[in-house]
């Protein structure tokens, strides 16, 4: 193999968490490459172009956190959307030549660990092939999309697109459009394209519990003041509250507040909007089921106010919730719910198997309906967590594929790394904090504490590191403990829980205790000489 073809580190994806991947290990002068199965940078953002993309974490969070970036960038709005985050990268990519560093439409078939040379070996789709010490997996939460097998799917004649593969031209004006799913994805279509579509029928299985995002455009002299003021001192308090956010749940449980002081508390982080209502108020929301009701009964009197029909108040807000509030992650909207108001607008309930199959001409219904389509989009969601993983061929030292290892449950130690797969880590991946949490804040918090330990071996000539078995297994039960004290379970599907994807074990897939309980576990790892792991000199071995 040409010396050209080995490195220190291979970074596979070039999102949030591969760029600042890679900007770090150059700072340790190591030799690095990212490949990426897209054509340009942004991770998530290049890929998911559809209609009314955007973030649902407010500025200045959802950015990298070092100054020299944010100093002369500045976002038009508080939730940016798709297009600003692609231009954000662009800057970034002026700021640091990360294309440099980085293969586009090279997608990674397979990764195999060679325990003679302690080296990984990663094979491209067109059969190149690569060796390093290190593999970073920033292959993100959710870039395996998702297709249930519904029946006839093939046949329909018209456009069918998923979420997730965009068209950059596809336009839908004047078009009768269909929509399967009511997730944060098909929050943000419906919003899009109810007002230049002649008809949009959104085929729902589940409402959604969505919140207002109470979007607003930045003003250019007070984002300067406020870049001045606040900025450095918003990125430090990541670290300390549960999402990574600047606000964090209350220390107070709502069972020792009074039913006023609930009901103001409520109201005021309503009107605040964002996760504020979600993540912003009391710590026993997602763990007392009668809390949880309350916190339910006033989401749906706020929206009920917002439709005037009353048997779209029942699909929309039903008295009886389908599966306890924020189990399932609320999508940020704007003006959704009076999109149904419309005359353009058909809501079908497709619960309990409504759909019957998918037809040349559209949609057929269970109850015998057939919704005749130009266009149908499949919002059906993603392999979320373990999907961009387990699409890799990786095998570690036993040699069993990491997909065949997780069929029976993802194990994982501290959310960051697995027993038989050394020098091998994943940024923002099963068992971590993840999506509990502001995508950057812990990318950047997770991508330091793997920089440090790279850091760690190279400055100790330490040739690998690996979990063991019994640390494995004791974070994994740690995190479905955790899990089991709140109400994530009585969702029916949610990818939380894995149960959106037909198969998929049922299992807490991130660690819920927060950012700073976890940040404790994996530091006090760090401190004790990374406690857990099998450490391998280049000469002996330290158990």
């Amino acid at each position: 193999m040409s010396h050209t073809n080995t490195y220190d580190v291979i970074i596979i994806g070039a999102g949030f968490s591969g760029v600042h991947q890679l900007l770090n290990i150059r700072k340790l002068g190591l030799s690095v490459k990212v490949f990426e199965a897209g054509e340009d940078l942004a991770g998530t953002w290049y890929w998911n172009q559809y209609p009314g993309a955007r973030v649902d974490s407010p500025k200045p969070l959802y950015q990298f956190s070092d100054p020299e970036i944010w100093r002369d960038w500045t976002f038009t709005e508080s939730y940016p959307d798709g297009k600003q985050l692609r231009a954000y990268f662009e800057h970034v990519d002026q700021k640091f030549d990360i294309k440099r560093d980085v293969s586009f439409n090279s997608l990674v078939v397979s990764a195999h660990w060679d325990d003679t040379v302690d080296r990984w070996t990663v094979t491209l789709k067109d059969g190149q092939t690569f060796q390093a010490q290190f593999l970073s997996l920033c292959t993100g939460i959710g870039s395996k999309s998702y297709t249930p097998n519904f029946k006839g799917i093939d046949s329909f004649k018209g456009e069918m697109h998923h979420t997730s593969r965009w068209p950059v031209n596809c336009d839908l004006t004047g078009k009768r459009v269909g929509i399967i799913g009511t997730g944060p994805t098909a929050v943000q279509i419906i919003q899009e394209i109810a007002p230049i579509v002649t008809h949009l029928t959104v085929f729902q299985r589940t409402p959604n519990m969505a919140l207002p995002m109470r979007q607003r455009k930045l003003i250019p002299e007070e984002e300067a003041k406020v870049k001045r003021d606040l900025y450095e001192v918003s990125f430090k308090r990541r670290p300390q509250t549960f999402t990574g956010l600047q606000y964090d749940i209350y220390s107070k449980l709502a069972r020792d507040a009074t039913p006023e002081e609930r009901e103001l508390t409520f109201e005021e982080h309503w009107e605040r909007g964002g996760f504020h209502f979600w993540m912003g108020t009391y710590a026993d929301l997602l763990i007392d089921q009668n809390v949880n009701d309350e916190a339910y009964a006033f989401w749906r009197k706020k929206v009920r106010e917002r439709i005037p029909d009353p048997v779209l108040q029942e699909k929309l807000a039903p008295m009886k919730p389908p599966h306890p509030f924020g189990v399932r992650r609320p999508s940020l909207e704007q003006g959704y719910f009076e999109i149904y108001s419309r005359p353009n607008v058909t809501l079908v309930d497709i619960s309990n198997d409504g759909l019957q199959e998918i037809t040349p001409k559209g949609v057929k219904t269970s109850d015998g309906t057939e919704h005749e389509l130009d266009v149908l989009i499949l919002a059906t969601g993603f392999d979320m967590l373990t999907g961009g993983i387990t699409s890799i061929d990786i095998r570690g030292q036993d040699g069993v594929p990491i997909k065949e290892k997780w069929a029976n449950g993802v194990q994982s130690y501290l959310g960051v790394a697995g027993a038989t797969y050394p020098n091998m880590f994943w940024i923002y991946g099963p068992l971590s904090p993840s999506s509990f949490t502001n995508g950057p804040s812990i990318i950047e918090l997770t991508s330091e504490w793997v920089i440090g330990c790279i850091k760690f071996m190279k400055e100790n000539n330490l040739s690998s590191i690996v979990p063991t078995a019994e640390a494995q297994h004791a974070y994994s039960e740690l995190v479905e403990q955790i899990g089991s004290a709140f109400l994530w379970s009585k969702a029916k599907t949610s990818w939380y829980m894995g149960s959106n994807i037909e198969g998929k074990k049922k299992q807490m897939l991130q660690f819920p205790g927060g950012i700073p309980a976890w940040m404790k576990l994996c530091n006090d790892s760090a401190e004790r000489g990374y406690e857990g792991f099998h450490i391998k000199s280049v000469t002996a071995e330290k158990p």
